[in-house]
């Protein structure tokens, strides 16, 4: 592969030059001719029929002529103009038109030459008519690339604008093709070429870009996707596989008194047996001289927070301190409650550290937590600043850690002279194939069994013709004692219209369950803390039967007597919150509720979602439909998560290929960690070339 010529700009390219490479580079991030032919199509078209105009058919569908340009006008138009060939061939003729960049064409295309045309003809006024049609002289066609399938490429409007349309970048492909004699470096082992029938670097990059047929373009595809997944996996494996080998933890030495105290005498429940493996997997981590890393996934209610708290405690016994963060002060004030008092019998003292804390008792707090008077500190974000400092912290957990971005998370790791051992929590149950991807540098602990006596939670339902039902139902299980959450969507495109919709619902519900009888509480955003904390006290002590919210119930809230969950406009939720949602119920023996309203003007994926939530309470199967409905950017978050940008893999579909991957990854490293032999050599130039050049390889989990 010529390095310098694939390191050149795109400038230099036939039909680009400076302008539009600046364009290209802004738009789409292609500077170099390597970034160019990296740029892989979204689709492809059919190009190995030309039709005549006398076979059109008034179904607007992508054809391509051969004919010539026999008379051109400008049309004037209440706004600009428009610019109107008449293109004929034997058999008939047809309009070609123009909108933008009229001068141009008018300018450069030539009357009477044969031309290749190809777009969307459709019928107006009995003539058939193209809008903006690629062009190509015939003479320029038949001495190009002519595949039997078309790539087509993402473009933007400006793109447009600046004349940069499918056939300019299929033009300029092809050029750095010829110039580089399809000479490209073979990036895989033969190994692994022979082991999956892959086939050769040179053939998959150019049949991506013009392939002959279905068949070799799925080969191409094949190829591109196990080398994306195989070097994603290469990089998170090595990185995990160096942190054992040269990240030094703290060791903890010994399962200590606090511990075995706890454990044997005041555990509130009967561990399952999948929290019980999960801690064995955790104190070996811990006894290890190794830091600890490990990602613990629990649907909601499965009991992540005992797990969390004994695992406190055996860093405690060691003599060290421990953390917990999380994203939001309902959940933070959650945790401190529950875990103060699971501490309460064992003489420990537990401090939360959130934006609401005062000054005063901000001072006092910092000073216990630097001389070691803390044992546990439990906050939001408000963890993260310079002034908190620990004695010595060995333990930092996370929970709900795709709410915080990579910069937030990394701070911790410098609060002490060695970086604490780290254990992310989440309660979003998160499919094999995208743990693997995001996480895949991290070892991965499940607990996938709910605590003995939980009912599963029914799920219904409802569209907005049996709201009577409803209130029936409602007021049926307030007569037994029980309480209810109702909450409405926050849309962030319409913040303003969604509160007032909160506001009449709660207005509605009021004049439906009306004072002294019952008690009615609103939750949202935008009140203040003191006064959201006021109402969910309320809620929590048993005062209130409905409480109204957004979202801002989704985690944290732990009431065992409220069974019924009420989602208004579901249609409107991810399917990740609506699971959220329906577990802030059934944390009691009583049977409990989920009850979706919606409209009766449903989208597919709006009824796929709701169909699911009523099918299954298993947020890991919840989680593979999310990932397929929405894709993995969307589900986890580019921002936050560091989720890389595939350019033709997807975690929903090529689970196998990533398996595959994932699998020579390990044994590749565990053979030859420092990829040294020689048949290994074009794997480890590579993957030198990717770490070192692709920032987006390279993010903290």
């Amino acid at each position: 592969m010529s390095i310098s010529l694939l390191s050149t700009s795109v400038e230099f390219l036939k039909g680009i030059g400076r302008n539009r490479a600046e364009l290209l580079h802004k738009e789409l991030g292609i500077q170099t001719c390597a970034d160019l032919i990296h740029f892989f199509p979204y689709r492809y078209i059919d190009k190995s029929r030309y039709f005549k105009i006398n076979e059109l058919i008034p179904a607007g569908a992508e054809v391509q002529i051969v004919g010539r340009i026999i008379h051109l006008k400008t049309v004037e138009q209440k706004r600009g103009s428009r610019l109107v060939a008449t293109f004929q061939d034997e058999t008939g003729q047809m309009e070609l038109v123009w909108f933008r960049a009229a001068k141009w064409f008018r300018e450069n295309l030539k009357i009477n030459e044969p031309y290749v045309v190809f777009g969307k003809a459709t019928l107006f006024n009995k003539t058939f008519s193209m809008p903006h049609p690629e062009m190509e002289l015939l003479k320029e066609h038949e001495a190009s690339f002519r595949p039997g399938l078309q790539a087509v490429y993402t473009a933007s409007e400006k793109l447009h604008r600046a004349g940069i349309n499918n056939r300019i970048l299929s033009v300029a492909v092809s050029q750095v093709f010829k110039q580089t004699g399809l000479q490209f470096e073979e990036t895989l082992s033969d190994e692994l070429i022979e082991k999956y029938s892959l086939i050769s670097k040179n053939q998959a990059l150019f049949n991506l870009h013009f392939p002959e047929n279905q068949t070799i373009l799925a080969k191409a595809q094949f190829r591109f996707k196990f080398e994306e997944l195989f070097y994603i996996q290469l990089q998170l494996v090595s990185k995990n596989l160096l942190r054992k080998q040269k990240l030094k933890g703290f060791r903890f030495e010994k399962i200590g008194p606090l511990f075995h105290d706890f454990y044997e005498n005041h555990l509130p429940f009967d561990l399952t047996q999948a929290q019980k493996k999960v801690l064995k997997e955790i104190r070996s981590d811990l006894g290890s001289s190794a830091q600890m890393n490990r990602l613990l996934q629990g649907d909601v209610g499965s009991g992540k927070t005992i797990v969390a708290f004994l695992t406190m405690l055996m860093a405690i016994d060691n003599g060290y301190q421990a953390s917990l963060m999380a994203p939001t002060e309902i959940l933070a004030t959650q945790h401190f409650e529950t875990i103060s008092a699971l501490a309460s019998c064992l003489n420990l003292k537990v401090a939360l550290l959130t934006g609401s804390t005062k000054k005063s008792q901000r001072k006092v707090l910092l000073e216990a937590l630097k001389n070691g008077e803390i044992h546990i500190l439990i906050g939001t974000h408000a963890l993260l600043e310079d002034p908190v400092q620990f004695q010595n912290l060995s333990l930092a957990i996370i929970d709900e850690q795709h709410r915080f971005g990579v910069a937030q998370r990394a701070k911790l790791w410098y609060k002490n002279e060695f970086p604490p051992h780290v254990l992310v929590m989440t309660a979003t149950p998160i499919p094999r194939t995208l743990a693997m991807s995001l996480y895949g540098d991290l070892d991965i602990s499940v607990i996938d069994e709910l605590p003995p006596g939980r009912k599963p939670i029914k799920t219904l339902h409802y569209f907005d013709s049996k709201r009577l039902i409803l209130l029936k139902f409602m007021k049926d299980e307030i007569k037994k004692g029980r309480q209810i959450y109702v909450v409405f969507p926050l849309i962030s495109e319409s913040e303003a219209l969604d509160y007032k919709n909160l506001e009449e619902g709660y207005g509605s519900l009021l004049r439906e369950f009306p004072l002294p009888d019952f008690q009615v509480s609103m939750v949202h955003g935008k009140m203040k803390p003191e006064d959201k904390q006021y109402e969910m006290d309320r809620f929590v002590k048993g005062v209130t039967n409905i409480l109204v919210a957004t979202t801002v119930i989704e985690v944290g809230v732990n009431v065992p007597n409220a069974s019924v969950m009420v989602i208004e406009s579901a249609e409107r939720f991810g399917l990740s919150q609506l699971h959220q949602l329906r577990g802030r119920v059934g944390r009691g023996a009583e049977q409990s509720y989920c009850i979706l309203m919606s409209g009766h003007k449903l989208g597919a994926e709006a009824k796929t979602r709701l169909q699911t939530m009523v099918a299954t309470n298993d947020g890991f199967e919840i989680a593979e439909v999310d990932l397929k409905l929405r894709g993995p950017g969307d589900l986890m978050g580019k921002q936050q998560s560091g989720m890389l940008n595939l350019k033709l893999a997807d975690l929903a579909k090529d689970q196998k290929i990533l398996m595959a991957a994932r699998h020579e990854a390990f044994r590749l490293l565990e053979s030859d960690p420092g990829l040294n032999q020689k048949e290994n050599l074009p794997i480890r130039k590579a993957y030198s070339y990717f770490t070192r050049e692709k920032g987006i390889w390279s993010y903290i989990s």
